[in-house]
């Protein structure tokens, strides 16, 4: 594992940036007293998409974009190999997605937890969407593991034809009663306002899939058969949405992109309506206006956003005590700013407190058990990178 410190700015240039922090427009600048870090390169992989930690285990399990998935043992720096995944259509913004354990399953060994995935499906002609799916793990010797059992759970619905805006992130509850996917409107915008289906939407299901019971839509109307997909929007009116998490408070943030313009940081509430198409804070790519959020007070208003844009990758609240200045800010992984992005929540506010610059886009971001955070570049020989207090 190599070794970058802030001190050897010849050998990670960009780093330089962490010590004083880049300010965004209309940003102040981080005071000298904001935190320093040291950077570690732990690993390669080929355009990873997200990462995480096994519960319980010092291992970090990372998919690649392509369709593989790849585990690193922190303790002894081996690689982990995973057969028996699903196929993937690998193309512009699709392929295999998010992953996710479940906590409760922390006392468990690797051999025989529940592994969730997303991805991107092909379907008839030339049309995809994302799915989610869950199997077992059956390995060996910590180092090959086969996917047992494996179920789609979930689809995008309809398969439309594109490669962008998955979205496909995965998010269980606190208390892993439900899971939280993000269908992203693929870039067909007014799906995004039609509760007919499940696109431009958060959807709320069981562990199995399932539209969960209390969901805002489709459950108490006797005259009508609504379908499925109705019942399982929690929320609606979302574009593309690439991080989701709990603040401190145990509410529901999302974090999208816009147009040109306009990437939204949303405290989501059930049954509410996030806009889009309808408005947004950009405008279109072909510079068409669009009615900013102010124009329409019936429609939820991001609580931040961003022109220009920050392209985000992926978002966590930090939850640990190695930054304890950080403790309930969300952690926002820029892409085109290529910048590991802090927000402060104070109440229903949030306010972006710094950005710290690196020199590559970053893709993902998630925390280790000793409150380290991590961060996945998006690249072809994407690097994890571990910070910790300098």
């Amino acid at each position: 594992m190599k070794q970058l410190s802030l001190a050897g700015l010849s050998l990670f240039p960009a780093l330089a940036l962490t010590a004083s922090c880049q300010a965004a427009p209309g940003v102040d600048s981080a005071s000298s007293s904001d935190t320093a870090f040291e950077v570690e390169q732990i690993a390669t992989f080929d355009e990873p998409w997200a990462g995480t930690f096994v519960p319980g285990l010092n291992v970090v399990v990372v998919t690649e974009k392509a369709g593989k998935l790849v585990g690193h043992d922190m303790d002894n720096g081996r690689t982990i190999s995973f057969t028996g995944l699903p196929e993937v259509d690998y193309g512009g913004q699709g392929g295999l997605g998010d992953i996710a354990f479940l906590q409760s399953e922390a006392a468990m060994p690797l051999s025989g937890r529940t592994i969730f995935l997303s991805f991107a499906e092909a379907g008839q002609g030339d049309t995809r969407g994302a799915a989610v799916g869950k199997g077992t793990l059956s390995c060996k010797d910590r180092q090959t593991c086969e996917v047992r059992d494996w179920k789609v759970i979930w689809r995008q619905s309809p398969k439309v034809s594109g490669r962008g805006h998955y979205s496909h992130r995965l998010l269980f509850s606190p208390d892993e009663q439900y899971l939280y996917v993000a269908s992203g409107e693929r870039q067909k915008m007014q799906p995004a306002q039609d509760l007919g289906n499940n696109l431009g939407s958060i959807v709320r299901l069981t562990l199995d899939g399932v539209a969960a019971t209390g969901n805002p839509f489709g459950w108490t109307d006797e005259s009508a058969t609504p379908v499925e997909e109705t019942r399982q929007v929690w929320s609606y009116g979302h574009r593309n949405i690439l991080g989701l998490d709990w603040d401190a408070q145990g509410r529901l943030w999302d974090l999208e992109h816009g147009p040109r313009g306009g990437d939204e940081l949303n405290l989501v509430l059930p049954g509410k309506n996030y806009g889009w198409p309808v408005v947004s804070n950009g405008v279109h790519y072909n510079g068409d206006a669009i009615p900013d959020h102010d124009t329409r007070p019936d429609l939820e208003a991001p609580k931040l956003s961003w022109t220009p844009v920050i392209a985000p990758g992926d978002m966590h609240f930090y939850r640990g005590d190695l930054f304890p200045e950080w403790k309930g800010d969300a952690l926002i992984a820029g892409l085109a700013t290529e910048a590991l992005i802090r927000v402060e929540i104070d109440g229903d506010t949030a306010t972006e407190a710094a950005r710290y610059g690196f020199d590559n886009r970053l893709r993902s971001v998630f925390e280790g058990p000793d409150g380290a955070v991590y961060l996945l570049e998006d690249a072809d020989k994407g690097r994890l990178l571990k910070l910790t207090p300098r």
